[in-house]
């Protein structure tokens, strides 16, 4: 537990990362936008992190630069820290194979080809559920599916806006179950917890919004006329690989031994069906490494952060606020909730708001006596609530590209994230509140 005296100046570092970041994505967003860019893209989030660390590093003159650095060390070296950092690295080695080896394709058009044309509108909501489970990214899952939602609003007259944000929808549901996903990883992770049991809380959060939403779609395909939507070619080689790992994943296997097989499992159905060779395999493993490296970088630089704002007072001030606004287990759940939220909102990326808001989301469950599992579920719902809402988020900004429609047209119909956010309301209305 935190004894820190509480100092509100501590969290100026935080303050300086959201002016920076937040502020220049704004200014080319919206202000002056950059033909060709995306605004929120032009400041890079670790060098809006560097620059937060290098006034953390300022602050507080009564600690020598050497107490500081092993403030840092501390932080960084967290057994969770570095069971994530491992995680990330397996998790990008496995979707930069499956993506090689056509298995994402190959399962979307799979499970298309399965359901009727007039129920294509909900069926693109279970298959970008399922993928983005398998998958473990919300993007990933985006950018396979949007182009097929395209194609399915076009040849069966369906509003193209819904086509695309049920494919967001249901790939905000995925990202947030998923046992390999990074939001999933960083909120239990963090936490000290398994993911298995961060599942079962999160499952009985997130299938009620998932049952609610699959109802209105359902409503709207039995409204419409009876469409047929055309035939997509697929290999059930290259899709078995992702239903065996989602099955393992379920079962609570050791998301080491999971993401293992499934890396196994790809290259088998990559080199039988020919889509991967040697040197195709290993590069395509290599490039989705590196595609983590970001994530990678961000989760040691704001753990330094964090650790020097720790010292410094700046979690005993966020704890003081919340004791002084929210009372008992309902207000600690409530002021987790928010504080991710606002996190996710101000960074525009739901793994960043996590690592940020993980540190004192644990303060606070260990002054209330909020289970881990409840605050790792938290975490992740209420980061992907507002990462599959805002305009200038990545999932948003990618579909609205893909799609040629604005972020703005799409967000009427994100059904699931809307009803996401009810649930997580409801779920903590439900706790006892002491």
């Amino acid at each position: 537990m935190n004894t820190k005296k509480p100092n509100g100046r501590a969290l100026l570092p935080i303050v300086v990362f959201l002016i920076l970041y937040l502020g220049t994505g704004i200014w080319y967003e919206y202000i002056r936008p950059t033909e060709g860019q995306m605004g929120f893209y032009i400041m890079s989030v670790v060098v809006a992190f560097s620059i937060a660390l290098i006034v953390a590093f300022v602050q507080n003159p009564s600690l020598s630069f050497e107490e500081k650095i092993h403030h840092c060390a501390g932080g960084i070296g967290d057994d969770n820290i570095t069971i994530m950092l491992f995680i990330f690295l397996m998790a990008g080695a496995f979707g930069g194979i499956a993506k090689q080896a056509g298995g994402a394709v190959s399962t979307a058009n799979l499970l298309l080809d399965i359901i009727p044309g007039s129920f294509a509108v909900p069926g693109l909501f279970l298959i970008a559920c399922l993928i983005s489970m398998a998958m473990g990214t919300s993007v990933g899952t985006i950018t396979v599916l949007v182009p097929i939602a395209a194609e399915v609003a076009a040849n069966g007259g369906f509003s193209l806006p819904l086509c695309v944000a049920t494919v967001v929808g249901g790939a905000m549901f995925g990202d947030n179950l998923s046992f390999i996903s990074d939001t999933t990883i960083a909120a239990t992770k963090t936490q000290g917890v398994e993911m298995r049991d961060k599942f079962r809380v999160n499952f009985f959060i997130a299938l009620p919004a998932a049952l609610i939403t699959l109802v209105i779609l359902i409503a709207v395909a039995l409204k419409g006329p009876a469409v047929s939507v055309g035939s997509y070619d697929y290999n059930l080689l290259q899709a078995i690989p992702y239903f065996v790992v989602l099955i393992m994943a379920l079962l609570g296997i050791n998301v080491f031994l999971v993401l293992g097989i499934g890396i196994v499992l790809f290259m088998l159905a990559g080199a039988f069906t020919g889509t991967l060779t040697y040197i195709t395999a290993f590069t395509a493993m290599g490039d989705g490494t590196a595609g983590m490296f970001e994530t990678m970088i961000v989760t040691i630089l704001v753990a330094s952060i964090a650790a020097l704002i720790r010292e410094n007072g700046g979690f005993a001030a966020i704890l003081q606020f919340i004791e002084n606004h929210f009372s008992g287990r309902k207000g600690g759940m409530f002021g987790i909730a928010l504080l991710t939220a606002l996190m996710d909102v101000s960074t525009a990326n739901n793994t960043v708001a996590i690592v940020i808001a993980a540190p004192i989301a644990k303060e606070i469950s260990e002054k209330y006596d909020i289970a881990p599992e409840k605050t790792a579920s938290l975490l992740d719902t209420c980061s992907c609530v507002l990462q599959g809402i805002i305009p200038y988020g990545a999932q948003l900004l990618i579909a609205a590209s893909l799609s040629q429609l604005s972020s703005l047209a799409i967000i009427p119909y994100l059904f699931y994230p809307m009803l996401l956010a009810v649930c997580v309301v409801i779920a903590i209305l439900r706790e006892p509140n002491y």
